[in-house]
């Protein structure tokens, strides 16, 4: 265990040193106007308390995410234990924070329209798009995986429909009803609730003192399928949420519209992220016990939700079980309700449409809660739906990230200078190599061509793809100096 601790420890220091030092780079001007005290509506420009606000940041970023993505990442070993770490501190922790600061001095822009800005208008339009598809996806997703858990341990013999209907008329209260009456009052106890589970394992580890890989012991792939599963690119797309997720930047305007101050941006933005690092780290540990040679309990061949339940139900008085099964629920319904109001917001941004009336907030709504209820058909009833919308929506939030990391390389090119560019622009090339290689090396059963291609080439694509954007990002870069040097 003496890998988990430091682990934790880095963690922890990462955000009071390296976040600091992006904070310096962004440059926060406490005395500026925020859009909650220049713009407030009542619905989604609401200023709110910022322990409130972190807390509602931390739910809504995390889902279950650093939970399922952790267990189901830990099966390729203590490699898994390092991407959680320095992924949380250098790249998601700066992807949220640069994001949703961005968004805080831009109005509380939405995440494509910040895209446009730096990208260009035609990288604004596939974005839009992009982004409304991804966050319909985490709604069929966070929709799915609470009502399968429901069902398997509280109401078996039910039909499925029933909660999902159930589930489906409370997103669209929640979307629908102004921030602070229902997200600002319940989420932050929820928050708590996630974070309670966390420490619950943490206090089992202590107690039960189980065998956990030392990095020493040796990084190989332990992956129970390894030879189709290579840690690069696989390990990084199955644990998003606990490293860097694309889903993020898009709840990060949400909770910009509701912030008083700048310096509650690291708290909120860096913080969260940290904290969601912690939490996927004790997840991974634990299931890195279970899936081990001395676990108490055969996994072989579970499904992350039902590995919950074990880790749970083996550690756990059956009270504490029961409250851990409900936290996992409660996260995975409240970030998809929080996915489809960005949706909406995003909708309402680029056409221009008032929010204000409970009306055309119903319009934007309406049609997009139609569509996700058709995928959620199709996810239902075809046994293998589900399994494909998840490995799609999990690489498309890679693809997310990675686009907002790009973004924000060329807002710190054009407004920071001194190369602190390179802060994201570093992460931007490394995930663009990940989700690069991902389509042209998992296999076909994953979403990728890797079963038409030898997987060299899969990787020489993925290579080519990111030199290219390296490429790319230069020339405007040069743009820039000499548009500087023709304005002088």
């Amino acid at each position: 265990m003496i890998t988990f601790f430091i682990a934790l420890a880095v963690l922890i220091l990462g955000y009071f040193v390296y976040g600091k030092l992006v904070e310096k780079v962004f440059g926060i001007d406490p005395q500026r106007p925020t859009p909650a005290t220049t713009m407030a509506d009542g619905v989604d420009y609401v200023p709110m308390k910022p322990w409130r606000i972190f807390l509602i940041q931390f739910l809504n970023i995390a889902g279950v995410g650093p939970i399922i993505g952790a267990i189901m990442g830990a099966q390729f070993g203590t490699a898994s234990f390092l991407w959680i770490v320095f992924g949380s501190i250098f790249a998601g922790a700066v992807h949220d924070y640069l994001a949703g600061m961005i968004s805080l001095r831009d109005k509380g822009a939405s995440l494509p329209e910040i895209h446009g800005t730096y990208l260009g208008n035609g990288a604004k339009q596939i974005m839009r798009a992009f982004t409304i598809i991804l966050m319909i996806l985490v709604g069929v997703v966070f929709v799915n995986t609470p009502a399968t858990l429901l069902n398997a341990n509280f109401t078996q013999g039910w039909n499925p429909y029933i909660w999902i209907i159930i589930i489906l008329v409370y997103y669209l209260i929640a979307t629908l009803l102004p921030i602070d009456k229902l997200i600002g009052k319940i989420y932050p106890i929820f928050g708590i609730l996630l974070l309670g589970m966390a420490v619950a394992i943490f206090v089992a580890f202590l107690i039960y003192k189980p065998e956990i890989p030392e990095l020493w012991s040796g990084m190989q792939n332990r992956h129970p399928d390894a030879t189709n599963n290579p840690i690069f690119p696989m390990m990084f797309i199955s644990i998003a949420c606990g490293a860097i997720s694309g889903f993020h930047a898009t709840q990060s305007p949400l909770m910009a519209r509701c912030m008083v101050n700048e310096k509650q941006g690291r708290p909120i933005f860096y913080g969260a992220m940290i904290t969601e690092g912690v939490v996927a780290l004790i997840w991974a540990a634990a299931a890195a016990y279970f899936f081990g040679p001395n676990s108490v309990v055969d996994v072989t061949g579970k499904s992350g939700a039902a590995i919950v339940g074990v880790i749970a139900n083996t550690w756990f008085t059956p009270v504490i079980a029961t409250i851990t099964i409900l936290g996992v629920i409660s996260a995975a319904v409240t970030s998809g309700d929080t996915a489809l109001r960005s949706a909406r917001l995003i909708i309402a941004d680029f056409m221009h449409y008032d929010q204000k009336p409970i009306k055309n907030r119903l319009i934007v709504a309406v049609p997009m809660f139609v569509v996700t209820a058709a995928i959620l058909v199709y996810s239902i009833s075809d046994a293998k739906g589900f399994q494909v919308i998840w490995r799609y929506f999990a690489w498309a939030n890679q693809v997310l990230a990675t686009v907002t990391l790009w973004a924000i390389s060329v807002y710190l090119a054009k407004n920071k200078g001194k190369l602190w560019y390179l802060i994201t622009l570093i992460p931007a090339l490394f995930m663009t190599m990940v989700t690069g290689c991902f389509l042209f090396v998992a296999k076909a059963a994953d979403g990728g061509l890797g079963s038409i291609l030898p997987r060299p080439v899969g990787y020489g694509i993925g290579a080519a793809i990111t030199v290219l954007g390296l490429v790319l990002f230069i020339l405007f870069l040069k743009k820039q100096k000499n548009c500087f040097i023709k304005k002088s």
